[in-house]
């Protein structure tokens, strides 16, 4: 059992970052790492409650106050077994994660909430660093599986898959696997070394990567060269289950006036390039930051992503948009525990300069000789003091990070797969779609979602597809209730 007053010994204290004048000259992640006596002291405040929240508020069902009371017990390798028991990638969750558990934890109530995923990410680093993390392997079952998307979810799923015994071929159209994990997320979020340890694992415990490799519609279907085309009929043929985890990857657009300019992109096309340049497979950005007026229309975090980067390319400066009024500083009364705290969030690039304006929309994008010059806004609401004159913002880069819409649909109409009223693919209770032999599961069925989502979907559909397969399953059932089929 845990200490009952370790929340009465230790207040929270949250990892150190590196200073801003430090970090502002690399990509390395921003985190000190912690003592093992501090890691002990933060675990040690959870109160081993009756009735966890932190379990119901997390996707994926983490067991906080038992992995938490053995680090508080110094068992760092008891706590890294229960942290694997319900995630395949605490070492990926533990940097990227917004956290609901710690939202929903009880010691939240009248006082700062456990520093659950800082503890979680230090248990992952410890279980690698004394090689308690290693392949699981299982006899064969002549049954193959094609997982299409190496993010989160598809590797999860086949993580899972291949641990049932299955011969998993993991197809990402990508230079290498990882999804947005690698080529959306900034190196100073998440090294890319992080992802290729874990990477590795899964190779020993028999999953196939099979990277700039193409699902589309047919084999005439253009491709970038060196891309491998494979037709999605071919693919359900020859694999006994096909697993879609593309993703939900369409950008959202903003089609007002000037949007035709030079010098706007989407967020993705300004992060991608810069994650390929760090790898070597490019030799520079197609949209440089440096020295220039940079405008991120999108206050979420992949705005934030954008912001961070643009700030190490050297950018003159940079300002985020966000189209709702800012949120309070603290839980407000109608927001009441154990709900998800609507507060304004700042993260690492926060810190590094820039400036948040919220509550704006932007009416028209202005510029010459076919350049963007900058924007003009307007207040989202018509509230007091409200103006109907648009202010102007200068911009000489304007990134767009409005989230995303949809997983791409050519592939979905191929294989005749139904799709939702909100255009994510429709599955039912077990993660089947209209197309025989094929499921899928992660942000294409559920849309743009948390990457904690993501393996907790991962997870449940490779028993479902286990299931189909063999009639039963042994792999761990999902710890919490899922709505899959959301419309």
């Amino acid at each position: 059992m845990a200490r009952p007053t370790g929340f009465l010994e230790h207040g929270r204290e949250d990892a150190r970052r590196r200073p801003v004048e430090v970090r502002l000259r690399d990509w390395r992640e921003v985190y000190e790492p912690r003592s093992a006596e501090a890691m002990r002291a933060q675990a040690g405040r959870c109160m081993d409650c009756g009735i966890p929240f932190c379990h119901d508020a997390c996707p994926l069902g983490n067991l906080v106050p038992e992995w938490s009371d053995l680090v508080s017990r110094d068992d760092w390798a008891a706590a890294d077994g229960r942290l694997h028991a319900t995630n395949n990638f605490p070492e990926f969750t533990g940097r990227l994660c917004p956290a609901p558990c710690e939202g929903a934890c009880v010691l939240g109530i009248d006082d700062e909430p456990v520093t659950i995923e800082r503890v979680e990410l230090e248990i992952a680093e410890r279980g690698f660093a004394e090689g308690w993390i290693v392949p699981i392997t299982a006899t064969r079952s002549g049954r193959t599986v094609a997982v299409v998307g190496s993010g989160p979810a598809g590797l999860a799923c086949a993580q899972q898959l291949a641990r049932a015994g299955h011969d998993v071929t993991v197809l990402e159209r990508a230079e290498a696997p990882g999804g947005l994990l690698r080529y959306g997320i900034p190196e100073f979020k998440l090294e890319k070394s992080v992802i290729d340890r874990r990477l590795e694992q899964l190779v020993a415990e028999g999953v196939t990567f099979r990277c700039r490799t193409s699902v589309e519609t047919s084999s005439d279907t253009a491709a970038p060269d060196g891309v491998d085309v494979v037709p999605a009929r071919r693919l359900a043929a020859q694999f006994d289950a096909v697993v879609l985890a593309t993703g939900s990857t369409v950008p959202r657009d903003l089609p007002i006036d000037g949007r035709e300019l030079s010098g706007i992109t989407f967020a993705m096309d300004f992060l991608r390039p810069s994650n390929l340049v760090r790898e070597e497979r490019l030799d520079a950005v197609p949209h440089d930051a440096a020295g220039k007026v940079v405008i991120i229309v999108g206050g979420g975090d992949t705005g934030a992503d954008c912001l961070g980067t643009a700030h190490r390319q050297g950018a003159r400066s940079v300002t985020q948009l966000e189209i709702l009024e800012s949120p309070p500083s603290a839980r407000a009364a109608d927001n009441p525990w154990p709900t998800w705290p609507v507060i304004v969030r700042t993260s690492s690039a926060h810190e590094e300069g820039g400036l948040r304006r919220y509550g704006l929309r932007t009416a028209r994008f202005v510029g010459e000789r076919g350049k963007v010059m900058g924007l003009e806004v307007l207040p989202a609401t018509e509230g007091e003091g409200f103006s109907s004159t648009p202010r102007a913002i200068a911009a000489e880069l304007v990134v767009l990070a409005m989230g995303f819409v949809g997983p791409e649909v050519a592939v979905l109409d191929a294989l005749g797969i139904d799709r939702t009223a909100r255009g994510t693919i429709a599955v039912d209770a077990a993660w089947s779609t209209s197309a025989p032999k094929v499921f899928a599961c992660g942000d294409a069925v559920r849309g743009q979602s948390l990457i904690v989502w993501a393996i907790a979907e991962g997870r449940s559909c490779a028993v479902a597809v286990d299931r189909a397969l063999m009639g039963t399953s042994e792999l761990p059932a999902p710890v919490v209730p899922y709505q899959v089929a959301l419309a």
